[in-house]
């Protein structure tokens, strides 16, 4: 008797195997001499080498079906069990190459998550060619979803241990402490954009296990002073909201195998008035170091209600008044 694993690297297992393992109960109906278990996102076949490389040519259609359609119908495991499902060819004037090719991941319940618009697309590119990236833009244009996402990618294809998720608690002015309730309670409020991206990219069971081990950890920026953060795609969010010294003490908090992603609003700077942002000045004296990219988003990129479009138009055409000119930083 023959032993055979197949790892699932690239979609969650429950996709794979079905509600209750529906899926997997209908592949061991079809293959009735193959034991087939399941083991986190692994499948481990035992029967003779005949009927595991058969198996195998089905996986392989049910996971390209996954691919391409981002989930798997009872009838379209069906179809491809009893050799109905189309052939590739057949089908291919109704793929979508370009959309495909912007496939993030799969998120909870088989959600597809990808690069929806061009410089979202510019970030996953930059990404991959570079180790910091910043990503500047106005509100609504997925900039934190974006990056969340590939973090949440890096760490399911294993190409990185951990995530870390920051943000400047401005609001506070990174004192939490009047604040009711434990320290979680009291940051949670200004980190909810990271959990509510995280939401739909984990299921909530893993989720809530990858924070209390660590594997994610969501904090204020002020918590990363000191540390060495290696291994690890770490992203700051609303950047626009951290000054010159702390965002330079951010960036040299890199160590070695991890990402930076930096994610900001010029637009949106809610730092007390008598201190400057350092995003500005930090896209300034950083452009032209090689391994250090800018991905730039304008209202163009906006995935929300069509409305902020037009919102973000209007403000722009508006001329800043003395407070908001009191935000920008002085040359």
């Amino acid at each position: 008797m023959n032993t055979k694993e197949i790892s699932i690297d690239h979609f969650e297992p429950t996709l794979v195997f079905g509600p209750h393992n529906k899926n997997l109960k209908i592949l061991q109906n079809h293959f009735p001499k193959l034991k087939i278990v399941s083991r986190g996102n692994q499948i481990i076949l035992s029967g003779d080498e005949f009927t595991i490389e058969l198996f195998e040519e089905k996986f392989q259609e049910l996971v390209h079906t996954i691919d391409q359609f981002g989930s798997i119908s009872e009838v379209q495991l069906e179809s491809i069990l009893s050799g109905t499902n189309p052939k590739k060819s057949s089908t291919k004037k109704e793929e979508k190459p370009t959309e495909t090719g912007d496939i993030i991941l799969y998120g909870n319940n088989g959600k597809v998550i990808r690069a929806k618009t061009p410089n979202q697309r510019k970030m996953v590119s930059l990404l991959n060619k570079n180790d910091i990236l910043f990503a500047i833009g106005p509100a609504g244009t997925g900039k934190t979803y974006t990056a969340v996402a590939l973090a949440v990618k890096a760490l399911k294809e294993k190409e990185i241990r951990r995530i870390i998720l920051a943000r400047p608690a401005v609001e506070a002015g990174e004192n939490l402490g009047f604040l009711p309730g434990d320290l979680k309670e009291k940051i949670d409020p200004y980190l909810r954009p990271l959990y509510d991206a995280l939401d739909d990219m984990i299921p909530a069971d893993k989720l809530k296990s990858y924070i209390e081990t660590r594997v994610i950890e969501i904090a204020p920026m002020a918590f990363m002073r000191g540390r060495t953060l290696d291994n690890a795609y770490v992203i700051l969010d609303e950047a626009q909201n951290a000054t010159d010294l702390q965002l330079k003490m951010f960036l040299t908090r890199m160590g070695p195998n991890a990402k930076f992603i930096i994610t900001g609003d010029l637009t949106q700077i809610d730092l007390p008035k008598q201190e400057h942002s350092g995003l500005p000045k930090a896209v300034k004296i950083l452009e032209g170091i090689k391994g250090i990219e800018f991905a730039y988003l304008s209202f163009e990129d906006v995935v929300r209600h069509k409305l902020v479009k037009d919102i973000i138009k209007a403000y722009d055409h508006k001329k800043p008044n003395k407070t908001e000119s009191n935000h920008k930083d002085s040359k």
